[in-house]
C-alpha cells in the first residue's frame, strides 16, 4: 500500500480541490465525460498520450471522491460507462472557467512553457 511521504492536510479548499483533482488527466477526464465520452475506450482516443492503466486509476479515484459513476451493463462483452455525479456537475463551471482563461492567456503561457524547458534542458 502506498504511504504518503506529507501529511494530508485538509484545511481549505484549495488543499481539498488539490487532494480530489491531482492528477494529470483529471480535469480532461471529466471534461470529456461531460462532453459525452462516456466508454473507457473512447476516453483513451481522446487522450491518447495517458496509458490505459493510468486513466483507469484516475478514474477510480473519481469514483471514489464521488465525482463520477461507473454503470456495467449485464452484456457479452461487458460494456462500462462513466458519467457524472450531481456533484461532478458542479465542477463543469469551473473546468470551463480554467479553459477560457487558458484560452485568453494561450499565447503567454506557451511562450512561459517553453522558455522553462528551454531552461532546464
Amino acid at each position: 500500500m502506498h504511504e504518503r511521504k506529507i501529511p494530508l492536510n485538509l484545511n481549505c479548499g484549495l488543499d481539498l480541490i488539490g487532494e480530489v483533482l491531482y492528477g494529470k488527466w483529471k480535469i480532461r477526464l471529466l471534461w470529456f465525460i461531460h462532453q459525452g465520452h462516456l466508454r473507457p475506450s473512447e476516453l483513451q482516443r481522446k487522450i491518447p498520450d495517458a496509458s490505459r492503466r493510468v486513466l483507469n486509476l484516475q478514474l477510480k479515484e473519481l469514483e471514489e471522491h464521488e465525482l463520477v459513476t461507473r454503470k456495467i451493463y449485464a452484456q457479452v462483452p461487458p460494456k462500462v460507462e462513466y458519467f457524472l455525479t450531481d456533484f461532478g456537475k458542479t465542477l463543469i463551471p469551473v473546468i470551463s472557467a480554467l479553459g477560457n482563461w487558458g484560452d485568453q492567456h494561450e499565447e503567454r503561457l506557451r511562450n512561459v512553457i517553453l522558455k522553462r524547458m528551454r531552461e532546464n534542458a
